[in-house]
């Protein structure tokens, strides 16, 4: 996750996120982490999704802090402007989502954040990227094998 607030950035590691909707998502992200004060001060951030070459460097980013390291510098990431939000996108993630906080409700209580994608970019290669997601204890479980049933899928199952 990446972040803005007059004219400091930050990146982030998730680890712990939730679908709310099509394009809404919860996150925690704990009060004495960088980000969470840039975040909660510029109302905006972007979720980039790394691809598994990227792992290193992401559990880098997730070892250290921005008040300390500037981490796009740190770690060769490219900061690029996104159409909707201020806070920057990463270059070198799969895919990049703008969002902005629609709620502030639960931020104080239990630092969760609710964000609305405003805007998506995904790279079109590669069709299956190879990602991976944190499980806890410095584990990480890798993407795997990828399956069709688009023949036995209904596209209008998700209207109703």
């Amino acid at each position: 996750m990446s972040s803005t607030w007059r004219g400091e950035t930050d990146i982030m590691t998730m680890g712990w996120h939730t679908m709310m909707g099509y394009d809404m998502i919860g996150c925690y992200i704990w009060d004495a982490n960088h980000s969470h004060e840039l975040i909660k001060k510029s109302k905006e951030c972007c979720i980039n999704l790394p691809e598994i070459h990227l792992l290193d460097k992401t559990v880098g980013v997730g070892n250290c802090s921005g008040e300390e390291v500037d981490k796009f510098t740190e770690f060769g990431f490219t900061a690029e402007s996104g159409n909707k939000v201020k806070a920057p996108l990463i270059k070198e993630c799969y895919a990049n989502f703008e969002c902005k906080v629609i709620d502030t409700k639960m931020i104080k209580e239990y630092n969760f954040f609710i964000l609305q994608v405003v805007a998506a970019h995904v790279a079109t290669s590669p069709k299956y990227p190879k990602t991976f997601h944190y499980t806890g204890d410095g584990v990480f479980m890798l993407s795997g094998e990828h399956v069709s049933r688009r023949k036995l899928f209904k596209p209008e199952m998700l209207e109703s």
